[in-house]
């Protein structure tokens, strides 16, 4: 595969309209889900069951839930509840990433024109960006797109 495209999204601070017509409008092919508890109530219309119904009916869009691709909540707790600081949440999740070898796991066709989908509003501080960027550093030519 000569370039794989990754696009990336929060589902947090969108409507339901804004959300789908985004991955619509990008050409998404699948959301890779990579939010470590998706089940929670807080997430509305991003559920992990309600949304894989929404992408298929409203998209055409595959659903996969990826947790080896999500922080660990000891990761999570550090930075979150305990108030760490960015670059050791950051170092941290390469360095699993890094451990867990996702780049032998994943394949680029499974990540080329899918979005990485977690609860984050914007990619600045979230494991979205650090994943896609992780898979540009072990790949090479990926293109990164934010919605």
């Amino acid at each position: 595969m000569s370039q794989v495209k990754i696009v990336t999204i929060g589902f947090t601070k969108k409507t339901a309209e804004e959300f789908f017509t985004r991955l619509i409008r990008a050409g998404v092919k699948r959301v890779i889900d990579i939010r470590l508890n998706n089940v929670s109530q807080l997430a509305g219309f991003a559920k992990r069951d309600d949304l894989r119904y929404f992408l298929r009916t409203i998209g055409g869009i595959d659903y996969h839930h990826r947790p080896d691709l999500a922080p660990t909540q000891q990761i999570l707790d550090a930075f979150k509840k305990n108030k760490g600081s960015w670059l050791s949440y950051e170092r941290d999740f390469l360095a699993l990433l890094s451990a867990r070898k996702v780049e032998r796991e994943i394949t680029p066709e499974l990540l080329n024109e899918a979005c990485l989908l977690c609860s984050e509003e914007k990619p600045v501080q979230c494991h979205r960006r650090l994943v896609a960027e992780y898979f540009r550093s072990k790949w090479g030519n990926v293109e990164i797109l934010h919605l």
